[in-house]
């Protein structure tokens, strides 16, 4: 009799367990934070139980307090200011080694202390009128990412007490970034990360798929706020960044000129590329490729593709037999995150 109760008992304890193994698991709900930060517009997805805005508006403000030129204390303003008691940080470290390794695999194309020449002529290039070669050459005396280091003390080194440096043209990658790294830190596997237009993501969305991004198709009014897309792509991990100058250009003697500078002659770039999209295993080495494409123009952006197996391109450009036409060039590696219609 006691055999068949323990037997019974056991029995009764594997029926137990067996449902419990059954029994699905909680899904957890999902998270959608937005706002404005650095003068832009962010979107963060993710999937996780908690809702972590106050920890990532705290990121923002670290961040905010470390490369943002408009804040008045942030490091890299004490900075530029030739204070000496200012001492890097890990977000200006990250910051400075990937901006210099974009540099130097460019050829200065992406070039951090290109500030004083963008000043120079003014948003929309709104100075361009009044724009001399004596300014210019004035200014591309103490313009140079080579004229800058940082020791390991933290401490910037410049050849010139002028230079300036700007991370804009990366920092909203790497912010994605770290948003991106906070959030796998708390377990979360499924999210995407927009901050102005700079996408950090990994998994899937919400449902279930690859997150699709979209390229927008470059559009010949600069007073158009929204074009349509040239093309989706399909992605669950890595970062994506566009930079394109189909907008704030000006027209001089029939040609387009660009809103980006050219570091090494200080002046806007005429280009073949009307937008760049790359796709990286961050967002922040997709920022500044991206950027860098635009001063490049296409076939020399296409050689450093070739150079870097692990960052892919899509390049708009205008037809070379129709100026009203475009078309798209790509490395190879970008063919498999292109989205089929």
């Amino acid at each position: 009799m006691t055999k068949k109760i323990i037997l019974l008992l056991s029995l009764v304890a594997t029926i137990i367990l067996c449902r419990q193994c059954l029994t699905p698991k909680s899904i957890a709900p999902w998270q959608r934070n937005q706002g404005e930060v650095f003068h832009t517009f962010y979107h963060i997805t993710y999937q996780a139980d908690s809702d972590y805005r106050p920890q990532i508006t705290q990121l923002f403000r670290e961040f905010d307090g470390s490369l943002s030129m408009f804040n008045d204390t942030s490091l890299i303003t004490r900075f530029n200011r030739n204070d000496t008691t200012a001492r890097a940080n890990d977000y200006f470290i990250t910051v400075f080694r990937k901006g210099q390794y974009v540099s130097e695999r460019t050829g200065g194309a992406f070039d951090m202390t290109v500030a004083p020449l963008v000043n120079l002529w003014g948003f929309g290039f709104k100075n361009s009128d009044r724009v001399s070669q004596q300014a210019v050459d004035s200014i591309l005396q103490f313009v140079g990412f080579q004229t800058i280091t940082l020791d390991d003390s933290g401490r910037i080194h410049k050849q010139d007490p002028r230079t300036i440096l700007d991370a804009s043209s990366i920092a909203k990658g790497y912010m994605s970034d770290v948003v991106a790294e906070f959030l796998e830190g708390k377990g979360v596997e499924n999210y995407m990360v927009e901050i102005g237009g700079e996408i950090a993501l990994h998994g899937t969305n919400p449902k279930g798929n690859p997150w699709t991004v979209g390229i927008s198709r470059p559009v010949a009014d600069s007073l158009q706020v929204d074009g349509d897309y040239q093309g989706f792509i399909q992605l669950t991990s890595g970062g994506v960044a566009t930079s394109g100058n189909y907008r704030n250009f000006y027209v001089s003697g029939g040609r387009r000129y660009a809103h980006t500078i050219n570091p090494h002659n200080g002046y806007p770039i005429q280009t073949d590329v009307l937008s760049a999209t790359v796709i990286a295993p961050d967002c922040m080495t997709a920022d500044a490729f991206a950027t860098s494409f635009m001063v490049l123009g296409k076939d020399s952006a296409l050689s450093v593709l070739h150079s870097e197996p692990d960052v892919e391109g899509y390049l708009i450009i205008p037809s070379p037999t129709d100026s009203t036409q475009l078309e798209v060039i790509y490395s190879p590696g970008f063919a498999r995150f292109l989205k089929s219609e």
